[in-house]
């Protein structure tokens, strides 16, 4: 099982207090870190088809994705079919680069990062109302945290059940502005996504019925009355 070390956010903190001398060999030092991120990051789950396999993996994921269930109300299945079709469960992806003439590198056309695609405004914003500054992108804690935050929010706003996840992947995807106003009725691919993540959390939530037990107090000092059962 590998750990999540994400190191982003201290690359930016450190580069604000480099000297112009030492500028080069630090930022050339950083770059080598960041790699180093990456690979020490939990790899993607072999069969991302199956919940229980997942969770196999990944025992802890279903510890962060019950903790956030039981904060916000959103279903562990819908969590993890969000973090699915967002990220293949990637903890260091974003959106690839657009090419200028087709071949150099340009800007990135949005600032999705992580496990949930979570842009820089919304993160702020969650950051700010529910999160903490110690929240990182790159851990599954954190993401399914957001997105239980996010399914919430949406929830209050435009009124959609915790349980109808296309259409609250819809407004995840689109924003409650954009929702309202029905731009996803002219993204055919954006239905699409939406109508394939609602049939993923239903796969899920069937495959979990079946293992979900083998999840629930599985360590030495998760005892009655302790237990989550």
């Amino acid at each position: 099982m590998g750990v999540v070390i994400d190191c982003q956010d201290w690359q930016e903190r450190v580069r604000g207090v480099v000297t112009r001398a030492g500028r080069g060999l630090l930022l050339a030092g950083l770059a080598l870190l960041a790699g180093g991120c990456a690979m020490l990051a939990p790899a993607p789950p072999q069969d991302q088809s199956n919940i229980c396999e997942i969770f196999r993996e990944q025992p802890e994921w279903y510890d962060y994705a019950r903790d956030s269930q039981e904060k916000w109300g959103s279903p562990i299945a819908t969590q993890m079919a969000f973090v699915q079709r967002e990220s293949s469960f990637r903890s260091h992806v974003r959106p690839p680069r657009e090419r200028f003439l087709w071949i150099f590198p340009g800007s990135r056309p949005s600032s999705a990062y992580g496990y949930a695609q979570a842009q820089d405004p919304v993160w702020g914003e969650y950051e700010a109302d529910a999160g903490s500054l110690f929240a990182r992108r790159t851990h599954m804690k954190h993401a399914t945290d957001f997105i239980g935050w996010y399914n919430a929010r949406t929830h209050r706003q435009l009124g959609i059940s915790l349980h109808n996840p296309e259409h609250l992947y819809l407004a995840y995807h689109e924003g409650a502005g954009g929702y309202r106003r029905g731009t996803y009725r002219r993204k055919p691919r954006v239905m699409q996504a939406a109508r394939q993540v609602s049939a993923q959390a239903s796969r899920y939530q069937s495959q979990l019925a079946s293992c979900e037990a083998e999840f629930r107090c599985r360590r030495f000092y998760q005892f009655w009355p302790f237990c989550r059962a």
